[in-house]
């Protein structure tokens, strides 16, 4: 399973149309968590478990994460599930 990025988390609330309280509230996380993974630090520097649990609430509401080099232009990123 790839990591996520800042960026991943950020574009796939964008997707869904979700603030940083509504995924706070969907991984029973808090904000302060939420904003810290989506900023320069990255989900790096939270634990596995708030990064597993951010990525199952983005993935239950219809998000792919797609790998580096899974598409032609190269980069990381998400997409909804048809």
């Amino acid at each position: 399973m790839p990591e996520l990025t800042a960026a991943q988390i950020r574009a796939a609330r964008a997707l869904l149309d979700w603030t940083q309280p509504k995924l706070a509230e969907k991984t029973k996380l808090s904000v302060p968590t939420i904003r810290r993974m989506e900023s320069e630090r990255g989900p790096a520097a939270s634990t596995a478990a708030n990064v597993e649990a951010v990525r199952r609430a983005l993935e239950d509401a219809g998000v792919v994460f797609l790998e580096p080099k899974e598409m032609k232009a190269g980069g990381a990123g998400v997409r909804l599930k048809k």
